[in-house]
């Protein structure tokens, strides 16, 4: 009998458990689907390909932007995934499909691969990127108070290391992102630093631990939805689980969504379409924006324009000449 590497598994039982494209045998299909229905939605929808969001060639994002001429609009910043080693963000413009319809702006971030930086310079370009969208959000007509994230896979894991970022430490507001989900994603790296995808990554202890999202639940976060496939392995359920448990654990806000009859690499097809029930919780959570009168006092206040001593003089005199019946002409806040 071989010794236990990882709870009950051996060194070969996690290789299997780990290797999502043997376990699903249609997998080659999705992975060909992805890039074909990608370059469909990026003819279909107006985009900004390639803009950089940091120095290095691979930090770049492609920008599906709001409808010009209307209010500012929540953002969905998506993170594609492949194990931190493989695919790339035009692999899944097909996400902005579901998103965009309802009135978003979508963001689709690329990131170096590993081997050629390590775990902790992906986290960090993935977090350049945040940063980036909240302070250009202007430039594509989203506001920087409604960043949300989600992510597959690989992509799943960087939004739970972002939802956990000390943000204010970053440079921008403590609550820049107001929620995220995680889709079949990956929260406890202990399994894959000890199965075959380490071959490539070589990460050690020290950089597993402080990469992974469930040792490291933030004193506060926005909401967090962890979706995952009825017919993915145990481990990602246990992976899934583990990361709500974490959460909970904080008092924080975490929903866990299964849903049956879908694979790895199914689950991300739910993002082409806005009925789907992945897409329909995502565009739930975007809507627990600000409130209401929170929104409608930020633009009161952006379109305020300055008051010099001149002019409070003259509304003085103005005011002095009025009539009782006349109306006082005060700006309406909606509640």
């Amino acid at each position: 009998m071989k010794k236990a590497l990882f709870r009950h598994y051996d060194r070969q039982q996690l290789d299997r458990e780990y290797n999502n494209r043997a376990k699903v045998a249609d997998h080659g299909d999705w992975l060909a689907r992805y890039p074909r229905e990608s370059a469909a939605a990026r003819a279909e929808l107006p985009v900004r390909l390639d803009v950089a969001y940091g120095s290095h060639a691979s930090e770049t994002l492609d920008i599906f932007p709001a409808a010009p001429g209307s209010d500012p609009a929540p953002i969905q910043i998506f993170v594609h995934g492949g194990y931190w080693q493989w695919l790339d963000k035009r692999d899944f413009s097909f996400v902005a499909r579901a998103l965009h319809s309802t009135g978003a702006a979508v963001v689709v971030i690329n990131y170096a691969l590993i081997p050629t930086i390590t775990m902790d310079e992906l986290v960090r370009q993935c977090r350049a990127a945040v940063t980036w969208c909240s302070r250009h959000a202007a430039s594509f007509g989203g506001d920087p108070d409604r960043i949300y994230v989600s992510g597959h896979s690989a992509g799943g894991h960087l939004v739970a290391m972002l939802m956990a970022t000390d943000w204010k430490a970053v440079g921008v507001p403590a609550d820049v992102i107001k929620g995220g989900t995680g889709i079949s994603g990956l929260y406890d790296l202990e399994p894959i630093r000890l199965c075959y995808l380490n071959d490539v990554m070589k990460l050690s202890p020290a950089q597993t631990r402080r990469n992974s999202p469930i040792h490291l639940a933030p004193p506060r976060s926005g909401r967090l939805l962890l979706a995952v496939g009825g017919d993915e392995g145990p481990e990602y359920h246990r992976q899934t689980e583990a990361l709500a448990a974490a959460w909970r654990r904080r008092g924080l806000a975490c929903e866990v969504m299964d849903l049956p009859g879908i694979n790895h690499f199914s689950i991300i097809s739910q993002l082409e379409d806005p009925k789907s029930e992945l897409s329909r919780a995502i565009l739930a959570q975007m809507v627990r924006a600000r409130p209401q009168g929170a929104r409608a006092a930020s633009r009161a206040r952006t379109a305020r324009p300055a008051r010099t001593s001149a002019d409070a003089g003259s509304r003085r005199r103005a005011r002095r000449g009025r009539t009782a019946g006349r109306a006082s002409g005060r700006r309406r806040r909606r509640g």
